[in-house]
């Protein structure tokens, strides 16, 4: 069904309540969509992953967690086409799983950096991260889809370690 064609009602009749009762409770479609997103990892456990050797090879261990250990799983996969899906159908979609993004994973990984700019910086990872989904799983770019994990790895993670570390131009 989709997002776009999900309603309170059809929600609300699927879970055996009143409508009122879900409206009570989540208030509109947008808040029970932001509810009930979950993101495919611990951001917690990602950022230690990510983060805990330092800041030499940042990038390389963000596109190795996401390619390995998010992409490689078929929940993590699902989730993250799920997301992307629901965002390009959907502008309440969309801004709910920005937010999301941005405020528990995006921006606080670019933050903890201490680098300048961490909202562009958390925007950039997810401009990056968000086109590979979309090509490689979302569209199936033969050359992408086929692609061995290592290889993108060694290809995208010089433009994490860019997008977090090295110096943006002023705004």
């Amino acid at each position: 069904m989709g997002y776009p064609r999900t309603t309170l009602r059809a929600v609300a009749q699927d879970a055996g309540v009143d409508v009122r009762l879900v409206t009570h409770y989540f208030g509109s479609k947008q808040d029970l969509f932001a509810e009930c997103v979950e993101l495919p990892f611990d951001p917690e456990l990602a950022f230690e992953v990510v983060l805990g050797p330092g800041i030499d090879g940042v990038g390389e261990r963000l596109a190795r967690f996401v390619l390995q250990r998010v992409l490689t799983q078929e929940t993590g996969r699902q989730a993250a086409t799920g997301l992307l899906r629901a965002a390009a159908s959907e502008e309440e979609a969309a801004a709910t799983i920005r937010q999301v993004l941005m405020t528990r994973v995006l921006g606080p990984l670019a933050e903890r950096l201490g680098a300048d700019q961490p909202e562009l910086r958390g925007a950039l990872l997810g401009s990056q991260i968000a086109g590979l989904v979309m090509a490689r799983h979302v569209l199936s770019l033969p050359v992408l889809a086929e692609a061995d994990a290592e290889q993108l790895v060694a290809a995208i993670g010089p433009v994490l370690q860019h997008y977090l570390t090295d110096p943006l131009p002023a705004g």
